[in-house]
């Protein structure tokens, strides 16, 4: 009778070592994603600005092609 209670304390003990465990590894999982998460806005805002030069450079590139459009029909 006496092996009983100590196959279940020893179960249960088991059970938290492995929600430990598991909990470890949740907490090591929440970590890698804040930082992936923080990496991925520095990624981000570096597009923004990317994205914002390669605009200027193609509104230039149209703005001198339409100019020289305009100055052809005008010799016309």
């Amino acid at each position: 009778m006496q092996s009983q209670p100590a196959n279940a304390t020893q179960a249960k003990d088991r059970h938290y070592m492995q929600l430990g465990h598991s909990l470890a590894r949740l907490a090591r999982a929440i970590g890698q994603t804040a930082d992936l998460s923080e990496m991925m806005k520095t990624n981000l805002d570096a597009m923004r600005v990317l994205s914002a030069s390669h605009a200027a450079q193609f509104m230039t590139v149209a703005m001198e092609l339409n100019h020289d459009d305009d100055d052809d029909d005008r010799r016309e």
